[in-house]
């Protein structure tokens, strides 16, 4: 047992958050903590990490929070760097601070030996720090960064690069590349896969699977959860239930104990019916004032079951129009370069009015910066933006809206009241209303609100103002399932038009009628759906397979045979295409050892299956270039 809590009592102010905390983490437990927004999923990660602690009296014998002796614990949360111009390299190796100590010493000691090597007092400390180093994993801490560092989407170059040059969500990647690295006996992530690509994803799910002590995550990702979590915590009502199993086998769990709840409690009040209505019938009878004692007894003992609460599917339901209509064209982009210092990338697109524009690609890549560069925020580098008449712009940014500063004395009433003061009490709380903030919750102050009730507070003062261009950044992050599911039928019934940037294919999927693809330094946009448009992409792929434009064919001496020059071209032309296609399946064999969770810890075959992906990548468009060349030659024929 790595921590045990009991009975522990969460409060803030007068209000308590969480009344009855009942917590086990077993030595290589797998842990998921689901439930709505605002439920108190963070704040039970809090408590664990003892960042906060248990408002119980010190008389309280009941409650206790026990952790082993000597447990490590480490919690990934949103995480702002002090020195934005340290480089990364410099930063992450912060964690290797007792390695690099107990290097030095051990230099040290082997100096001494040098002059004095029969010294047993030396020996026996070079011992004892040679085990330490070992234990350190000393030898190979560098190189699972390095490692590490990559499937989380970096080049070794960036390592060279300051942290302030990176966007937040590669920000959020190095801060849990760190915690990783640190290797906490006690691994807790609150909402780990908001800023990753879906390969990173793929791949922490194979690292977590396999890290060797226990791990408690956040997270509203089905799929991640169940591939990797062997228990399930649910806060629902203020109640916190444990369940053994992953998230699919919690539902089920779930769906099961309320249909016999629901059994037990009707046939139980139709038990207590049936007396109290024949005590009622009798009471009077002299002859059977025995038997209707001995019945109401019989309803005073009973251990009642408690009437089944339905799951908890409260949610916000909005609907709002613009104040008014724009022109046809909305938003205009000719050869506009985005960026900081240097250019990004040069992006061209037309945003037309009604339409929802997703805007997809790896972090990194720019998609924050367009955003931040059409609302003004930083200025173009180059070409030209035109924005249409009567736009008027409701800008959303989840990075501001849930880590921004604020009052955390400041209640949601008055949070909002102080935006647009003109309104009176009863308007404001029928706006916040219909944002979920029933009449107690707006006076909820905002140190107490979830990443998720922050999005919706801001998402509520934006959408207030009715604009008819809504430009939103990672709108769905800390957002439960149901809030998704709520804010794309917003957005699918609302007359305005939408720019968006999301990873959460799911929602890009529900929403967008068209996408914008930042792939490396280029980007395209495709007026179709996201279906429509993976469609596209597979076909443009397979017709436009080498990277590189085929070389012009050199003109040929005339021959004499013809047929002859075909035959041969045809044959070589077989021998590549069956050379490429043993390629294809070598490198499908080499992706998918390179996946195998066996040897997420084994860095030296995990670098050379990665060397041999990259050299048979390079073969492959050498043998595309010339299978090119050979149907350029029989075209000519």
């Amino acid at each position: 047992m790595k921590l045990q809590i009991r009975h522990a009592t969460v409060q803030y102010a007068a209000d308590i958050i969480l009344p009855d905390v009942n917590f086990d983490i077993h030595d290589k437990e797998k842990i998921a903590i689901v439930g709505r927004n605002g439920c108190g999923k963070t704040t039970l990660l809090k408590l664990i990490s003892g960042e906060i602690t248990m408002s119980n009296p010190d008389s309280d014998e009941e409650c206790c929070f026990n952790l082993a002796g000597g447990t490590n614990i480490g919690f990934l949360k949103q995480i702002n760097f002090q020195d934005k111009d340290i480089l990364v390299e410099n930063e992450i190796k912060k964690v290797f601070s007792a390695i690099y100590e107990c290097q030095e010493r051990m230099r040290s000691v082997e100096k001494q030996l040098s002059e004095r090597p029969d010294d047993e007092m030396l020996l026996k400390q070079y011992s004892t720090l040679q085990a330490r180093w070992e234990a350190l994993n000393g030898d190979s801490a560098e190189r699972e960064m390095y490692i590490m560092f990559q499937q989380f989407g970096f080049s070794l170059d960036d390592l060279k690069r300051p942290i302030g040059s990176f966007s937040g969500g590669q920000q959020t990647k190095i801060a849990f590349i760190k915690l990783l690295l640190s290797h906490p006996d006690i691994l807790l992530l609150d909402e780990p896969t908001n800023h990753l690509d879906l390969p990173a994803i793929e791949w922490l799910e194979g690292y977590l699977r396999n890290y060797p002590s226990a791990v408690v995550i956040v997270s509203h990702d089905r799929a991640f959860l169940d591939r990797i979590v062997t228990v399930t915590y649910e806060i629902e009502y203020g109640i916190i239930k444990r369940y053994s199993g992953n998230y699919s086998a919690f539902i089920a769990q779930k769906e099961e104990a309320l249909a016999k709840q629901e059994k037990d409690y009707e046939a139980q009040q139709k038990e207590i019916k049936r007396l109290t209505e024949w005590i009622e019938k009798w009471k009077n009878t002299p002859t059977k004032v025995t038997a209707a004692y001995s019945k109401r007894k019989a309803i005073e003992h009973m251990v009642l079951v408690e009437k089944p609460r339905r799951f908890d599917t409260t949610t916000f339901k909005a609907h709002f129009e613009p104040n008014c209509v724009s022109y046809s064209e909305v938003l205009t982009a000719r050869n506009l370069q985005i960026g900081y210092d240097d250019v990004l990338c040069e992006v061209s697109f037309k945003l037309m009015r009604g339409d929802r524009l997703a805007v997809i690609g790896e972090n990194g890549k720019g998609k924050s910066t367009l955003l931040k560069t059409i609302m003004g925020i930083i200025p173009a580098l180059g070409g030209s933006l035109e924005i249409g008449k009567n736009v008027e712009i409701g800008y959303f940014d989840q990075q501001r809206a849930v880590i921004n500063d604020y009052d955390p004395e400041q209640t949601v009433l008055d949070n909002f009241w102080d935006e647009y003061p003109r309104l009176t009490n009863e308007q404001v709380r029928s706006t916040l209303g219909a944002f979920a903030f029933s009449q107690d919750e707006v006076e909820k102050k905002l140190g107490m609100l979830s990443g998720g009730e922050r999005v919706r507070l801001a998402l509520c003062k934006m959408f207030y103002t009715r604009p008819n261009l809504l430009i939103l950044d990672e709108p769905t992050n800390h957002m439960d399932i149901l809030g998704k599911e709520s804010l794309e039928k917003m957005l699918k019934e609302y007359s305005g038009t939408v720019l968006f940037v999301s990873h959460d294919r799911y929602f890009v999927r529900k929403t967008a009628t068209g996408i914008l693809e930042f792939d490396g330094a280029s980007v395209t946009q495709y007026n179709m759906s996201y279906d429509e448009y993976i469609e596209e992409k597979a076909k443009r792929t397979a017709a436009t397979a080498p990277v590189k434009s085929a070389a012009p064919a050199e003109k040929k001496a005339p021959v004499n045979n013809p047929g002859k020059i075909r035959s041969r071209l045809e044959h070589k032309l077989k021998k590549l295409e069956d050379t490429l296609a043993e390629s294809e399946t070598r490198l499908a064999g080499l992706k998918q050892e390179l996946a195998d969770p066996d040897l997420s810890s084994d860095y030296e075959k995990l670098l050379k299956i990665q060397g041999d992906i990259e050299a048979e990548e390079t073969s492959q468009e050498d043998i595309l270039e010339q299978i090119m060349q050979c149907e350029t030659e029989l075209s000519e024929l």
